[in-house]
């Protein structure tokens, strides 16, 4: 078992992130993967890859578009702390990967991206995230205004097409949650342990220790 260890960091000023303009239809159906109302206006990855870059991130669930806007600072350094802990773990299993952000999608209209995406690349040559043959742990880091996007659309549209496991980190509550495929969202207590599926070692992560030093 390797028990992560963490270094607080100071803060000075923080930026909540913000969900704005996202289609989020409350009582919207659900037949598929992210059920919408058909009379939204539905996207393609070729279409969305014409977008000109303006430092949003723009998602496609069931063709339906998302837009978020860059991510806060404190956003920023709970990813960074939660993907650090990862790469250092998983350095000693060769053919896995840490990525933030990562890429989930399945062509011609879903395209994610997690805040981590944790797994394995394929074998042989090439790049892109194609090689990717096994997703293992989607994470999520969610402030107050992408909470209900990352919990009820996002999280079942990672599971529907093949991701392990997920974990949502809220900012606003200092709680985690985690589903595994196949099983209902629990909350995490005070320890959240993850174990590789390559080579079965078991990571532990205290859950405060995410949270220690920002702002109450």
């Amino acid at each position: 078992m390797v028990r992560a260890q963490f270094v607080p960091v100071t803060w000075i000023t923080v930026t909540e992130p913000i969900v704005r303009d996202a289609e989020l239809p409350t009582l919207a159906p659900r037949p598929q993967i992210m059920g919408m109302p058909v009379t939204l206006r539905r996207y393609t990855i070729d279409e969305l890859d014409e977008f000109p870059p303006d430092g949003n991130r723009y998602e496609l669930l069931d063709g339906v578009l998302f837009v978020s806007p860059a991510p806060g600072l404190e956003h920023g350094i709970v990813v960074f702390a939660l993907g650090a802990i990862f790469r250092e773990f998983l350095l000693a299993e060769p053919g896995t990967f840490v990525a933030g952000p990562g890429v989930v999608e399945l062509r011609p209209s879903l395209r994610m991206e997690p805040d981590l995406l944790i797994g394995r690349l394929g074998p042989g040559p090439g790049s892109g995230w194609d090689r990717v043959s096994e997703r293992w742990l989607a994470i999520e880091v969610s402030g107050a205004g992408s909470r209900i996007y990352d919990r009820d659309y996002k999280r079942d549209g990672y599971l529907a097409v093949g991701v392990r496991e997920v974990w949502r980190v809220e900012l606003e509550t200092r709680k985690v949650f985690r589903r595994p495929a196949g099983h209902g969202e629990l909350e995490a207590g005070n320890e959240l342990a993850w174990r590789s599926p390559a080579s079965g070692r078991e990571l532990v992560i205290r859950v405060a220790d995410l949270f220690e030093g920002l702002p109450t």
